[in-house]
């Protein structure tokens, strides 16, 4: 037979264990909430998209101009049912010399290249690759154009550069600006202008070279890797 005296401590467990059970299912239900918003809103935002320059950067003088080779990575880390779009490359060298502000070059985006190696000339040359036209960046497609910039009427000078990249983006997104500096050596010159051999006219310019890494303020700029 029941004790009637054990009947109220039975009745208040049940109690006390019905609130918990409804709180616990509000807390699940409320953390379930919080994170399918989460997801949803970052599904949702806009991409949020970097520009990563490469330690490498190739210049060529052809004819009465020179060229400008480089291939960013431009990526995000970031999910979203969204895409970037770039619509458009830019590249400015700026002489730190004040005298040659009036010749700094105009560059535009000729055309992507691919670059692959001759065995036979034991050199490493390009070819067309694209059009210069819009290209879409998203996690799960990462892009690396080789963009060649061209500009007319103009040769490479001895001296230091204040630089940028710049990448133009799709609605009213601002652009992505990535700055260098660039330092040309009179020897750089002289081998750009006078190739040997002749047919080889690319110079490779590079930022991580181990001895100019105490430079000072001109440390982590682009050099002639055989300056």
């Amino acid at each position: 037979m029941e004790d009637p005296e054990t009947r109220p401590v039975e009745s208040h467990r049940r109690q006390r264990f019905e609130v918990v059970h409804k709180w616990s299912a509000t807390a699940a239900a409320v953390v379930a909430l919080v994170i399918s918003l989460y997801n949803f809103a970052e599904l949702h935002r806009q991409p949020s998209i970097e520009m990563t320059l490469p330690h490498l950067f190739r210049l060529e003088k052809l004819g009465d101009g020179v060229r400008f080779y480089v291939r960013p990575t431009v990526s995000t880390r970031f999910k979203s049912e969204d895409v970037e779009v770039i619509t458009e490359a830019r590249l400015q060298l700026t002489p730190t010399d004040a005298n040659s502000i009036s010749k700094r070059p105009v560059f535009y985006w000729r055309e992507s290249v691919e670059w692959y190696y001759d065995p036979d000339s034991d050199t490493v040359n390009n070819r067309w690759s694209g059009d210069p036209a819009p290209f879409i960046v998203s996690q799960d497609k990462p892009q690396q154009p080789s963009f060649e910039f061209r500009a007319s009427g103009w040769m490479y000078q001895a001296g230091r550069y204040e630089d940028s990249l710049l990448l133009l983006r799709s609605g009213d997104r601002a652009p992505l600006i990535k700055k260098f500096c660039l330092i040309i050596s009179a020897a750089a010159v002289n081998e750009l202008q006078n190739p040997q051999p002749p047919d080889q006219t690319i110079r490779f310019f590079r930022n991580d070279l181990p001895k100019f890494a105490s430079s000072g303020s001109d440390a982590g700029c682009y050099r002639r890797d055989m300056d």
